[in-house]
């Protein structure tokens, strides 16, 4: 494979809804440059980026891919990123990979949830940022309305410096704005050829290229002061400006086309190389140094090592594979290098870069480009690896928390340790994924983004690892307690022959403070010896796993033990736990027990005109609203609800808000369950 300088390097990500043409796209653009020779379709699942088993059968992408291809020179790393949003992680990674971002939008759905969120992720993570509309070739698409939408919604940073020409069925080429150069597509060669500009686009170009210049002018004080003087600028000038300004942020330029009629890819490659920032040009990474200061890091091959590992991807025949944007310097094959973020040393032994799921090896990767290392040992995403006397650490990828759980069953015992494998390594691909244990049900919990998180999590441990499990939702940790005091005697008393059994106590449970039991010890006279005072305590706390309404865990209880006898020969530890035990029955039953559930403190971000029917929904879910905060037309609404009611709220918002909204819950506090509630989940219980 050719060496490329740091220069000749792009990283775009691809980015936009679901179904907006991402994945054809890097298609599109590999067969159009000749790097592969057949051009594949998601239909057919032969695509380049999603070479999942899962991502063939839904017909999406599930993981960011990467492949690269050669247009004049420059080599251009394409980056695959998946729209829908229970992969955002995904999204995440792949921007801290990319030096320009490029949003593509559906001519015929125009600015829809995932453009949004997309502007959001571009935005938040510091990458530059451009459109293309895609899907002109179809019937009611209108490139200006799009235009004046996008220009509306994010502002008078986006300038079109690509112009159709024609629309719907007729659309047939591109206008470059600056230099109104215009060419249309010949289905015949494949190719870009040479047109006159339409008179009646002549003044809409003229127009577009002055919403260039103003916007250029805006990023540069000469240039400024030129336009105010002389009322126009150089396309030499334009350029120079459009390149600042777009690797300041300060300008998203639009493009369009027709992806799957080939129709602007040539253009937007030349753009790409033109008008978009090289890797030099960019703004640099923060990170800390030894001494935790922070430092600048300029994207630079001539410093000493430093790269970024935004990505891990686990296969069980391959291994681990660690994905990297090298920062600083070059990394090279059979090199050491140190892991800041673990401060380990690892052995860098095969390199590649990577086209899908092909693996090419190389010697060495340069500042600014992206590559692969296999089988590192204890590296994870979001690490930094450096040279061992360049110590530095960026900034860690901050991914969203899971939002909803479910219980992983095995479908075989024999398959409990797969299992176990497979989830520790898809934890170390996926980092929004976790996992946990429920002790007390025994149980494995796992957690994501969404339902369809889940089941492709599910699916993956089938595909890739060959164990199966089923999916259930988790047991709401309820607890019991009681309302009032009761005082009681419990006796045990038992003769067979030989040795009997004697054990006798008088027990006062009334409601406590502490969530472990509050034992208090208020025997006088030794009526019961202090060696079986610790079994009646003991015995209390085996108890107090099993409620007696439903054989929930028993919370908040005092018991003081005040009373009792013994017997000199028939008593022992054993007969005391007894006792005790049954003080506890009885005593429980006395005391007004009740069933209390889980509460929930949670947070939600929602648009404005979502607030009603979020509001309504808490309140359906009985829920309480603690307050609720506005902000650049997001509100934030506090609240408190029960558990219960919240098992598959990730799904509900996201079809509240059009997947606009997102929420954050961790425990506050146990409640008492409303009495028709309770009925109903300690008929629950007997049923089973």
């Amino acid at each position: 494979m050719k060496d490329y300088k740091t220069e000749d390097i792009r990283n775009i990500g691809i980015i936009g809804h679901s179904g907006s043409g991402k994945t054809t796209l890097l298609e599109e653009i590999l067969y159009y440059t000749k790097t592969t020779d057949r051009l594949g379709k998601i239909e057919e699942g032969n695509t380049i980026s999603d070479y999942d088993i899962e991502e063939k059968k839904r017909k999406i992408s599930i993981s960011t891919s990467i492949a690269s291809c050669n247009w004049d020179n420059k080599k251009i790393n394409l980056i695959d990123m998946p729209g829908y949003f229970d992969f955002v992680g995904e999204n995440l990674e792949g921007l801290k990979a990319s030096d320009m971002a490029v949003i593509l939008v559906s001519a015929t759905s125009g600015i829809q949830v995932g453009t949004e969120k997309s502007w959001k992720y571009v935005n938040e993570n510091n990458v530059p940022r451009s459109f293309y509309i895609n899907k002109l070739d179809r019937e009611n698409t209108d490139f200006d309305l799009i235009l004046s939408d996008l220009k509306d919604k994010f502002g008078m940073c986006v300038v079109p410096i690509q112009y159709p020409i024609g629309k719907d069925n007729d659309f047939k080429g591109i206008v470059n704005v600056i230099s109104k150069k215009a060419r249309i597509f010949d289905p015949k060669t494949k190719k870009m050829c040479n047109f006159k500009i339409p008179d009646e686009l002549v003044d809409k170009i003229d127009e577009c290229k002055e919403m260039i210049i103003e916007s250029v002018a805006e990023t540069d004080e000469e240039l400024l002061e030129k336009y105010f003087d002389e009322g126009t600028l150089s396309d030499e000038e334009i350029y120079k400006g459009l390149i600042k300004g777009i690797s300041n942020g300060e300008i998203a330029p639009v493009m369009c086309g027709s992806v799957i009629k080939e129709i602007g890819i040539e253009t937007l490659l030349e753009d790409i190389v033109e008008c978009f920032p090289t890797p030099c040009s960019v703004k640099s990474l923060k990170a800390t140094n030894l001494d935790k200061e922070e430092v600048s890091v300029k994207i630079n091959e001539n410093e000493k090592l430093s790269a970024l590992v935004f990505k891990t991807v686990v296969d069980p025949f391959v291994g681990k594979l660690s994905l990297f944007k090298v920062v600083s310097g070059k990394m090279k094959q059979d090199s050491l290098v140190f892991n800041s973020s673990k401060n380990k040393k690892e052995k860098i032994n095969n390199l590649y870069f990577l086209k899908g799921k092909e693996q090419i090896s190389t010697k060495e990767v340069v500042a600014g480009d992206i590559g692969a290392v296999s089988k590192l040992q204890c590296t994870q995403t979001g690490d930094t690896l450096c040279d061992d006397s360049y110590k530095i650490e960026f900034d860690k990828i901050d991914f969203p928390k899971p939002v909803i759980s479910m219980v992983a069953l095995p479908c075989s015992k024999n398959d409990e340790d797969k299992i176990s494998s497979a989830l520790n390594k898809l934890m170390d691909e996926d980092p929004t994924f976790s996992v946990s244990r429920d002790l007390e049900n025994a149980e494995t919990i796992i957690s994501g983004l969404g339902e369809m998180h889940l089941e492709v999590i599910s699916n993956k441990i089938k595909n890739k690892f060959g164990a199966h499990i089923t999916l259930r939702e988790p047991k709401i940790p309820y607890r019991e307690t009681i309302k009032v005091m009761a005082d009681v005697r419990g006796k045990h008393k038992k003769q067979s022959g030989g040795h009997g059994q004697y054990g006798d106590v008088k027990i006062k449970f009334e409601p406590g403070d502490s969530e472990e039991l509050e034992f208090v010890d208020k025997i006088v006279g030794g009526v019961v010896p202090r060696q079986y005072i610790p079994a009646v305590e003991k015995g209390l706390k085996e108890c107090m796993k099993h409620g007696v309404l439903a054989g929930y865990p028993v919370i908040k209880l005092k018991a003081t033990l005040h009373d009792g006898s013994y017997h000199s020969v028939d008593s022992s530890e054993m007969a005391f736990k007894i006792a005790a035990s049954l003080a506890y029955k009885k005593g429980l039953k006395e005391a007004k027990p009740i069933l209390l559930e889980p509460i929930m403190h949670v947070e939600v971000l929602v648009p404005n005109d979502c607030m009603g029917d979020i509001i309504a929904d808490i309140n359906k879910k009985r829920g309480r609203i603690l307050g609720m905060d506005s902000k650049d037309n997001i509100e934030k609404v506090v609240a408190e609800v029960p558990a219960s009611e919240l098992i598959k709220y990730a799904t509900d918002l996201r079809s509240m808000t059009q997947a606009r909204g997102n929420f954050t819950m961790e425990f506050e506090r146990y409640e008492e369950v409303p009495s028709f509630e309770a009925e109903k989940i300690i008929e629950e219980v007997k049923v089973k």
